[in-house]
């Protein structure tokens, strides 16, 4: 099973960067944060709070979602809400939470394997989804280049507290795994990069 692990802190372009390798490579897509998205959205809307991690983890095995091009949540298409507001908030938080982060782990690995392979992006992807990634990649930006990026969705501050929460929560932290090539990709193209991780293959 071919996996390229593409990991890295919010804006620093994994999903334009992870979907063009894909492409170039002929191979599934997925962006693994999607999922805690759906979780974070759920909770939302069934009020529960992010403080109580049993509820969510609950949350998270009980939970019908497909995601692809575009993500449902129990049949429903909810792809244009995972970017609010309130979901961004309660992300971390959900994505903190062991229980939640050991069942969608769980779902990770299987819609890979199911595939025969993908090109997934996130925090820990070859740090502890698929230690065992074909190529490991954890990309980097400047936070100027990062809050442009991002300055649709997420504030400088936002982002900021993103980083702090994601670098230090006691389960799978944002790190850069161990054999991972570090790329910035500030001021580079797309094709540049995607150039350099797909000479990584050969």
């Amino acid at each position: 099973m071919r996996v390229i692990a593409i990991d890295g802190p919010v804006g620093s372009g994994k999903s334009t960067v992870a979907k063009a390798v894909a492409g170039r490579l002929d191979l599934p897509y997925m962006e693994s944060g999607a999922m805690y998205r759906v979780v974070a959205l759920a909770a939302v809307r069934r009020g529960i709070d992010p403080s109580e991690p049993d509820a969510l983890t609950a949350l998270a095995t009980e939970v019908d979602m497909q995601i692809g091009d575009r993500v449902t949540l129990d049949g429903e298409d909810v792809t244009d809400e995972l970017r609010a507001p309130e979901v961004g908030r309660a992300v971390s938080a959900v994505a903190a939470v062991a229980g939640v982060r050991t069942e969608l782990v769980r779902r990770q690995r299987e819609w890979a394997s199911e595939r025969g392979g993908a090109v997934m992006e996130g925090r820990d992807i070859g740090s502890v989804v698929f230690p065992d990634a074909e190529v490991k990649v954890f990309l980097t930006a400047s936070a100027g280049e990062r809050a442009r990026r991002r300055e649709l969705d997420e504030t400088a501050d936002d982002l900021a507290r993103r980083d702090r929460l994601d670098s230090t929560r006691a389960v799978s932290p944002l790190i850069v795994a161990q054999d991972a090539v570090v790329i910035d990709t500030t001021g580079r193209s797309v094709d540049d990069v995607v150039d350099q991780i797909v000479a990584l293959l050969s």
